[in-house]
């Protein structure tokens, strides 16, 4: 079984969820080929994790890496193509699939394999329920962030450099310039730890607690739509549906009653903690530890045993 996985970078450095998809590839004991375009030293990075690359010195917009990916699955011929599922890949994804006819399944947290056959696992209905999806042929396969480990260093793979001549009218779209505002320093996707507010918070200074908290953990602020609506935090810190799906080590919801819509986006971390007044919150039907209290009351103590335990 082979796999051909597409490396997202973001300058020198390797996303975190472009990296997943060496382990993911691992799990499944398949035959794995990288493809990095535009970054020497990311394609470097990643041939050091085992796992050998193939590297194209090209643009890396929309409408290039579509052409480079098309022509490396021709000459690859791989049973499935593994893509970070990041905004850029949501418009390469389905261009492939199109292009190629190959079946899609996007936002998958899981693979395993049954008789030479790879059964995909992701959420529908807004994660309230999984299902498991095989495709005949090829699939071109979109992981969540976080679904699963970072892989070790290994053995040096190799890079083999590749040219690819993208047709004058491939390119139907060019980037003439890029307004950056807070949501660039704001990494929910990548963040071990994130702190995240609601509702219950009550009201912007209180919701100064949760920010303390982020700060003390040395994580990022996280929040549901409520709070971003009032416009006490930017929309840059949303999680779920309609935000950014997170899979910390560790996330503590504070104030969130845990509507569909929010845990669907913060249900893959690795460890919940859940405060709520209201003990028949569900949030609790998925939190690890929950606490059930006054968030105002509660958040106060855990920031002064957290200072208290890093400053030991």
């Amino acid at each position: 079984m082979k796999a051909l996985l597409f490396i997202e970078t973001d300058g020198e450095k390797v996303l975190g969820g472009s990296l997943e998809l060496v382990s993911a590839v691992k799990s499944l004991d398949a035959e794995g080929t990288a493809l990095v375009v535009g970054n020497r030293v990311a394609a470097d990075t990643v041939a050091a994790l085992g796992i050998p690359v193939i590297f194209a010195d090209a643009a890396t917009d929309c409408d290039t890496l579509t052409e480079v990916l098309s022509e490396t699955v021709k000459e690859q011929n791989p049973d499935m193509i593994l893509l970070a599922n990041t905004t850029l890949v949501k418009d390469i994804a389905p261009r492939i699939a199109g292009r190629m006819c190959l079946g899609c399944v996007s936002d998958v947290i899981g693979m395993s394999k049954t008789d030479d056959k790879v059964i995909y696992t992701r959420p529908a209905y807004g994660g309230t329920i999984l299902e498991n999806i095989e495709v005949e042929g090829t699939a071109v396969v979109t992981v969540r962030n976080g679904s699963f480990s970072k892989p070790e260093l290994a053995s040096n793979a190799g890079v083999t450099e590749k040219k690819v001549e993208i047709p004058a009218g491939a390119v139907k779209a060019k980037i003439v310039d890029t307004v950056k505002e807070i949501s660039e320093s704001v990494n929910l996707e990548e963040a071990q730890v994130i702190v995240s507010g609601g509702r219950g918070m009550g009201n912007v200074e209180n919701f100064k607690l949760v920010e303390e908290l982020a700060r003390v953990l040395g994580g990022v602020v996280g929040a549901t739509r409520p709070p971003i609506e009032d416009k006490w935090i930017s929309r840059a810190h949303q999680v779920g549906q309609s935000g950014k799906i997170v899979a910390p080590k560790l996330y503590i919801a504070c104030g969130i009653s845990g509507a569909t819509q929010h845990t669907s986006g913060m249900s893959g971390s690795n460890y919940i903690v859940a405060i709520n007044k209201d003990e028949e919150a569900p949030i609790f039907e998925i939190a690890d530890i929950g606490i059930v209290g006054n968030v105002t009351e509660v958040l106060p103590v855990m920031i002064e045993e957290m200072k208290k335990v890093k400053a030991e």
